[in-house]
């Protein structure tokens, strides 16, 4: 009789010695495999989109604080710019862009 290996991924499950009697005497081997019922969706199809939207939610939230703290520049900028000018003429007429603290 020529030897056969088990056949499938099964075959390091089966012992080789009952393998090799069951070839020999014909009884037939059993072989149990026990499997979960998936009846629910995987975690992926929740992780993905969550992960999407909290990267997104976070790149919102970044984009208007950096607009923020940009506007916030601009504005200090202009103020220190117009308190250090001092008073604009144009046509006679003269601007204060900034007014100092007067006693």
């Amino acid at each position: 009789m020529s030897h056969r290996d088990p056949p499938g991924i099964i075959a390091p499950h089966i012992p080789a010695d009952d393998w090799r009697r069951a070839e020999a005497t014909g009884q037939p081997v059993v072989i149990v495999v026990q499997t979960t019922d998936h009846t629910g969706r995987p975690l992926s199809a929740y992780l993905y989109p969550l992960a999407i939207a909290s990267a997104s939610a976070i790149g919102v939230f970044t984009t208007v604080a950096a607009f923020l703290a940009l506007l916030d520049f601009a504005i200090h900028t202009a103020t220190a710019i117009a308190s250090a000018a001092g008073p604009i003429g144009v046509g006679g007429i003269t601007f204060r862009l900034a007014r100092r603290n007067s006693k």
